[in-house]
């Protein structure tokens, strides 16, 4: 029986210091599916790597591509975490801004909706994205990408 591959993802986590508080920037999945979630539904920018696509190049190409902002220098690795679906997802983090007003660029999909009507629908992969403080940022993305939260407060963490 062959095996199915582990879907593999890699994303940026944009993060500013502002009145002395970390804020990181989290994305919101477009979609019926959760359009109605919040707590848990929120992510970091990020992508399913293409064959032969090294992941920190589609983590680049992805925040891009959602965004429009260019990642800036220095990254900080954060590793990998695995999430419930099993999707792995690899991340890095640098410092931004999410300017007040900016627009999201998001790419879209399509999806058949509500299912069985035969209506296709193009929807964006996300449908808003804010900076949040650490703590709402915690109850606000994927569970499992919270590691990613915890990882980056330490490699800021004086020495």
């Amino acid at each position: 029986m062959a095996s199915k591959r582990a879907r593999v993802s890699a994303g940026l986590l944009m993060y500013r210091r502002r009145g002395g508080e970390l804020e990181v920037f989290l994305a919101h999945p477009g979609g019926p599916f959760f359009a109605r979630k919040d707590a848990g539904a929120w992510s970091i920018p990020k992508g399913e790597v293409e064959p032969g696509e090294e992941l920190l190049a589609t983590a680049r190409r992805e925040f891009e591509e959602e965004t429009g902002i260019h990642p800036g220098e220095p990254l900080i690795p954060l590793g990998e975490v695995k999430q419930k679906g099993g999707k792995v997802v690899h991340a890095w983090a640098f410092e931004g801004d999410w300017p007040e007003g900016s627009r999201l660029r998001s790419n879209t999909f399509e999806l058949e909706w509500p299912p069985g009507s035969g209506r296709v629908q193009v929807l964006p992969e996300i449908d808003r994205a804010e900076l949040f403080g650490l703590a709402t940022a915690r109850e606000k993305i994927n569970p499992a990408q919270a590691a990613f939260l915890d990882r980056l407060v330490a490699a800021l963490a004086p020495r």
